[in-house]
C-alpha cells in the first residue's frame, strides 16, 4: 500500500469536525492531516500543508466557503469536496463553479445508517480525487434564440462528478443551435437536480427543467433527470415522451446513464446521439454499446479535460465510441452535427 490519502477537513462546527474525521479514517488509505473552524484558518493550513483533498462548510465566519475557493484556485488548486446541507443547494452549484471537485449532502438526520451511508459517499470520492484534473473557468452564455418548431435533435448526455459545470459549457458550446432538445443523466441526490435545472435554465440559451412522467420532448428544451429516479425516452402516437420510472434493487445508479443511453437507442436508432462526460464509475459503458449497434453517434470527453476520467474511460475502453473530444470541443461539435442533420432534412 503507498502513502495515504492526506485530507484537511474545514468547518466551523466541532461536533461535524469531529465525526468527519472518523469517518475518513476509518480507510486506512486516509489520513487526515489537520483541520480549521473557519476559511481563513483553513487557507493558511491548506497552503502550508498541501492536503490531497480539502472538505469544506461553505457557511463559515471570517471567510465564506465561495471566498476561500476563489482564493485557493488561484494560489494552490487543491481537490475541495463541499459538505453542504439540502437547504442551500444554490450555494453548492456556485461552489462547483467556482473549482469544487465535488459535493455531498449531510443528512437531515444522523442515525447510524445514514452516517454509514455518509461514509462510502465521503471514502469514495476522497479516492477519486487522485484522478481529479483542474478544469478552466468559464463564463455564463446568454439565453438568445427562439426555438422554431422542428422536430428536435435529441442529445442524451450522461455525467457524474464534475459534471454540473462540464453540462453547462457543453451548452454553451451548443447554444449555436438551440432547436437541439437535450436529455442529461446526471447522478445528483434528490433533493438538488431541480435546483441544477432551475440554475442552468437561468444562465443558459435553452430551457431547462427537471423532467417529469410523460413531458413531451420539445425543440430548444433540456431536461435534467429527477434525482433517485431515472429518465428514458419513448415514443408514443409519433411523439418522443419521457418516462421517469423509479430504480429496481439491482440498479447501481439512479438515474442510470445506461437506461437513458439504451432508450434513446431503440427509440432514434442512427439518430441518437450519446455522449458521456466527467464521472466515476462505468455508468454509460453498457449504453454507448447499444447507441453503437444501432449506428449512432457515441462520444466521450477525453482525459485532457475530465475532472475524472472514469465513466469516459470506461465507455473508451468498449471500443464503441466514435469520437473523444475535450470539453469545450463537444458542445460546438456537437452544434455542427446538429446543423449538418437539419439541412439534411430540409428544416
Amino acid at each position: 500500500m503507498g502513502r495515504p490519502l492526506t485530507v484537511l477537513v474545514i468547518d466551523d462546527s466541532a461536533t461535524n469536525r469531529r465525526t468527519l474525521t472518523t469517518l475518513l479514517e476509518s480507510s486506512n488509505e486516509v489520513m487526515v492531516l489537520d483541520w480549521a473552524g473557519d476559511g481563513e484558518e483553513g487557507l493558511k493550513k491548506v497552503l502550508d500543508l498541501k492536503p490531497d483533498v480539502v472538505t469544506l462548510d461553505l457557511e463559515m465566519p471570517r471567510l465564506g466557503g465561495h471566498t476561500f475557493l476563489r482564493l485557493l484556485m488561484r494560489a494552490s488548486p487543491t481537490p475541495v469536496i463541499v459538505i453542504s446541507s439540502y437547504a442551500h443547494k444554490s450555494d453548492v452549484f456556485k461552489a462547483l463553479e467556482l473549482g469544487a471537485f465535488d459535493f455531498i449532502a449531510k443528512p437531515p438526520r444522523i442515525t447510524p445508517e445514514t452516517l454509514e451511508l455518509l461514509r462510502r459517499e465521503l471514502l469514495d470520492k476522497v479516492f477519486a480525487a487522485r484522478h481529479v484534473k483542474s478544469g478552466g473557468r468559464h463564463g455564463a452564455a446568454l439565453r438568445s434564440a427562439v426555438f422554431s418548431g422542428e422536430a428536435p435533435q435529441v442529445i442524451a448526455v450522461g455525467a457524474s462528478t464534475g459534471g454540473p459545470p462540464a453540462v453547462q459549457r457543453l451548452l454553451e458550446g451548443l447554444a449555436s443551435e438551440p432547436t437541439a432538445s437535450v436529455l442529461v443523466s446526471q447522478h445528483m441526490p434528490s433533493q438538488f437536480t431541480r435546483a441544477f435545472a432551475e440554475r442552468l435554465d437561468r444562465i443558459g440559451p435553452f430551457t431547462v427543467t427537471e423532467a417529469c412522467d410523460g413531458d413531451v420532448v420539445a425543440p430548444g428544451h433540456v431536461y435534467i433527470a429527477p434525482g433517485g429516479r431515472h429518465m428514458v425516452l419513448t415514443e408514443r402516437a409519433g411523439r418522443m415522451e419521457l418516462r421517469t420510472p423509479g430504480p429496481v434493487p439491482a440498479d447501481k445508479y439512479a438515474p442510470s446513464v445506461d437506461r437513458l443511453f439504451e432508450s434513446a437507442a431503440e427509440v432514434l436508432g442512427s439518430r441518437a446521439v450519446a455522449v458521456v462526460l466527467t464521472g466515476m464509475g462505468a455508468d454509460g459503458a453498457q449504453g454507448v454499446r447499444s447507441v453503437r449497434r444501432e449506428g449512432g453517434e457515441t462520444w466521450a470527453e477525453s482525459e485532457d479535460t475530465a475532472v475524472v476520467f472514469g465513466m469516459p474511460k470506461e465507455a473508451i475502453a468498449t471500443g464503441a465510441v466514435t469520437r473523444v473530444l475535450a470539453l469545450d470541443a463537444i458542445g460546438t461539435e456537437l452544434a455542427l452535427l446538429v446543423g449538418r442533420r437539419r439541412q439534411a432534412a430540409g428544416q
